[in-house]
């Protein structure tokens, strides 16, 4: 695959849900700095890391608005519309900077405001307005 179809495929299997082909898209030894889950190494541990992003969101779509590509790099400015597992809706922009070579992502690095996924990841009511909204 080349540059855009790699980008594109990523974005095709997260919004399907097929965490298991996204996994496929990566090198064994990719390297991430991921805005939430930090500096990552392997693809060992980014698998581990996909186990629990399935138990804290109940849907989860991220919709590219703008995609870059300059060699074997690409930039994607996108829109995350989530919902966690508690029922919290979850609305953001990210921009997300990929390294690909021989057809996988080998360095990947996601900027976003973390703010919004505050209701995935931390203590809260049990849905937006409190108990029983």
């Amino acid at each position: 695959m080349n540059v855009r179809e790699v980008v594109e495929r990523y974005y095709a299997t997260v919004n399907a849900g097929d965490w298991d082909s996204w996994l496929e898209l990566f090198d064994a030894h990719l390297v991430m700095d991921e805005q939430l889950g930090g500096h990552i190494e392997g693809i060992e541990t980014l698998r581990g890391i996909v186990g629990g992003l399935k138990r804290v969101y109940a849907s989860f779509q991220n919709t590219p608005r703008y995609i870059v590509i300059d060699g074997n790099q690409a930039s994607v400015v996108s829109h995350i519309t989530a919902v966690s597992a508690r029922g919290v809706p979850i609305q953001a922009e990210v921009a997300n900077y990929f390294l690909i070579q021989e057809g996988r992502i080998v360095y990947m690095a996601n900027f976003h405001d973390s703010r919004p996924f505050d209701p995935a990841f931390k203590p809260g009511p049990e849905r937006a307005g409190g108990e029983g909204a």
